[in-house]
């Protein structure tokens, strides 16, 4: 604890200098709190200096090199850098700023060779690339199209169906209503006809006189009428017999008395069922 509180206190006069320190509470929290800035502060200011040690390193070993090739151009060529020309001076600025745009170790023309080589290969690399995209933008501009219009279309079909529901629906409708009418004026007609059924019952009608058994007539007509179709057959057969006329008129006859037995007992029900109604209650029905 006071180790680290005589190392805070240090670095803290470093920091400020001349200017008071401000006031702070003394404890194990904030003392260990301004421990940790200090260390990374130390830290900090340890790396700043290696890299300041290294650049100026680097400055003079670039220094060095230069002087290597000014002493190098005076010597070969009797050529001072300060001996260039304005375009002289240019030229080798431009030289300078393409070996640094390159990344070339110097500005000798093997490094310049490779450097633009590479530069190249990449520029070949880019386009290709840019073709790749270009042909992938296209086809995805055509598969946008195509779902557009595909969703247009989609649209279209879901507007019509939801035209046709809503047709379908208003046919529904009706026919709930017209089935909900045709249900109500049965149950009306079945009431008015038990009712009228119970009128007729006490008046006295016979029961086979009955809608039911009216029904039930009908069909066992409808039977035997059916009965009769083989019957008739038969007797037109038998008129065209020639031979043994006197047979003939016999089973003619026998055919014709059977027809006119069920046609008679058909009539008889109809009109036992006239005689049988009350004229009130047919006034009361039509």
């Amino acid at each position: 604890m006071e180790e680290k509180l005589r190392r805070v206190t240090l670095w803290l006069k470093r920091t400020f200098g001349d200017q008071p320190i401000p006031q702070y509470e003394v404890n194990s929290r904030t003392v260990d709190i301004l421990y940790e800035l200090v260390e990374c502060n130390e830290t900090r200011d340890r790396d700043v200096s290696l890299v300041i040690d290294d650049m100026k390193q680097k400055t003079a070993e670039y220094e060095s090199e230069v002087n290597y090739l000014q002493d190098l151009l005076m010597e070969s060529v009797n050529l001072s850098f300060n001996s260039l020309s304005s375009a002289g001076t240019s030229y080798l600025n431009a030289l300078v700023d393409s070996a640094m745009a390159l990344e070339t170790r110097d500005t000798s023309l093997a490094s310049f060779i490779p450097a633009i080589n590479d530069l190249t290969s990449d520029l070949h690399a880019t386009e290709s690339r840019n073709r790749e995209m270009e042909l992938e933008l296209t086809s995805l501009r055509k598969k946008l199209t195509a779902a557009l219009v595909l969703e247009k279309h989609l649209q279209e079909d879901l507007k019509k169906t939801e035209e046709h529901l809503a047709m379908e629906k208003a046919k529904a409708d009706s026919r709930t209503q017209n089935m909900k009418f045709l249900k109500d004026k049965s149950e009306d007609f079945k009431f008015r006809i038990k009712a009228a059924e119970e009128q007729l019952s006490a008046s006295g009608m016979d029961p086979s006189l009955t809608h039911q058994s009216l029904v039930s007539l009908s069909e066992k007509l409808t039977e035997l009428k059916q009965q009769t179709v083989p019957l008739k057959k038969k007797l037109e057969s038998y008129l065209d017999l020639t031979p043994n006329p006197s047979l003939a008129r016999v089973k003619i006859e026998e055919a014709k008395r059977e027809l006119n037995a069920l046609e008679a007992e058909f009539s008889s029900k109809v009109d036992m069922m006239a005689l049988s109604v009350p004229e009130p209650s047919k006034r009361r029905f039509t």
